[in-house]
């Protein structure tokens, strides 16, 4: 993946923070992996342009994770949930093993 996933996660989290403009750029370029060029065409606006507003734009989520740090609280459980997920494969009662899976998915989904 040429493109970070760590910013479509902080888009994820923070993106109703950004304006309507930042975010719809940012969804092109991470999330639609459209190019600089195939972003600033259709809108009018130079490729600089687009750069410039992903640039900022990623500064900007980045200093809302160090600040606020859901991004990180969010992996965090996903590897708890994982572990969990991982040891309960042990668990010889079945019915047990099958209940901890169950919340661990409906919690994995929450995520």
């Amino acid at each position: 993946m040429a493109k970070e996933l760590k910013f479509v996660m902080l888009l994820d989290c923070y993106g109703e923070m950004l304006t309507e403009h930042q975010r719809n750029l940012m969804e092109l370029y991470y999330c639609e992996d459209l190019s600089l060029a195939e972003i600033a065409n259709p809108m009018g606006i130079t490729r600089q342009a687009v750069r410039d507003i992903i640039k900022r734009t990623e500064s900007i989520l980045l200093n809302c994770e160090e600040k606020l740090g859901f991004a990180e609280l969010l992996r965090s459980m996903r590897r708890c949930f994982e572990n969990i997920d991982a040891a309960a494969d042990s668990i010889a009662d079945c019915t047990v093993r099958n209940t901890i899976k169950n919340e661990v998915s409906n919690g994995m989904k929450l995520l």
